[in-house]
């Protein structure tokens, strides 16, 4: 019986080992081509199911489906053709409709300030006011462009979205409208059936001659007086979006044509280094990514190597 030599004993060893350090890598790698990372034993996708199925998340889903089909039943958008400011013709004439209106401009340079605050003024000559501004300066420190939201009564919407699209060049105009009839109509049903059971429950009160009867109709007139308040103050929101559309106004100067950076060889010349360095980063990726595999691959090259040189050096001993 042939005795098997120390360095095929130490190759078999070797290859072992490698084995036992590279099943980790091959695994994480096999994760991570089928995006199935596992974190605390858990994989993404048990961890996403579990927390849209907690209690919380299930409670807040379900008030969120709820809100959800009152607006989709209630509110419908409607939108006139760009730079129609007949806005009437577009929505519905009756009813409750919360009016919206978005403007970008282009105005004339150094005129960024000027038009500015005329539309500030604007919304003030029209029985508004101004809920929003923002305002942005150049390299130079000039203010140049910004952002100005304001409201102003319904029935003065058209004139003043008009107005507005004469004080620049108009880039872009978009204009909404959400029916809230319904909802409103439905809230006060409900403040009426609330106002209702106040009632009986404030003649439940007088009459009440224990305290512990008292306490228990004290509690359940507190409950229907917080539920009326509540229902108040969104119809209050309703009323007030109603009564006062909102219109956002973006402006800005025209900016400088500048040559750009980039342009000609040094600009090519940027652009091919970066190609390559892109390239270079996902080539580092994919080899430390395989580097366990791939030292495994030259272990077992190297021992078949040294087997066959040490097997030609005995045939050619045996020859002599």
């Amino acid at each position: 019986m042939k005795k098997i030599k120390p360095r095929v004993v130490l190759g078999i060893i070797l290859i072992m080992l490698m084995a036992i350090a590279v099943m980790p890598a091959c695994a994480t790698l096999k994760s991570a081509v089928n995006g199935e990372t596992d974190y605390a034993g858990y994989s993404v996708d048990e961890k996403y199911e579990s927390a849209i199925t907690s209690p919380a998340m299930e409670a807040e889903g379900e008030a969120m489906t709820q809100e959800g089909e009152v607006s989709a039943a209630s509110t419908a958008d409607y939108y006139a053709e760009e730079g129609a400011a007949d806005y009437t013709n577009s929505v519905v004439a009756s009813g409750k409709i919360i009016k919206t209106a978005s403007i970008q401009l282009e105005v004339k340079k150094g005129e960024f300030e000027k038009k500015f605050f005329e539309i500030a003024t604007l919304a003030e000559a029209n029985n508004g006011f101004v809920s929003n501004s923002q305002s942005y300066s150049d390299s130079e420190g000039k203010l140049t462009s910004g952002t100005i939201t304001i409201r102003v009564e319904q029935k003065n919407f058209d004139t003043v979205v008009n107005k507005i699209k004469e004080l620049g060049t108009v880039k872009s105009v978009q204009l909404g409208g959400t029916d809230v009839t319904q909802e409103y109509v439905d809230l006060e049903s409900r403040l009426k059936n609330l106002q209702a059971q106040e009632q009986v429950l404030l003649d439940m009160l007088k009459k009440a001659t224990k305290v512990s009867d008292m306490l228990e109709v004290q509690k359940e007139l507190n409950i229907v007086q917080g539920d009326i308040e509540v229902i108040k103050g969104r119809m209050n929101y309703l009323d007030n979006m109603v009564s006062y559309s909102t219109i956002d106004v973006s402006l800005a100067e025209p900016q400088a044509i500048t040559e750009s950076a980039e342009g000609g060889f040094w600009g090519a010349v940027k652009r091919g280094a970066r190609g390559a360095l892109t390239v270079i980063r996902g080539m580092t990726t994919v080899l430390i990514v395989m580097s366990p595999i791939l030292v495994l691959i030259a272990i077992i090259l190297i021992i078949i190597w040294q087997s066959l040189r040490a097997r030609n050096r005995k045939r050619a001993k045996q020859k002599v």
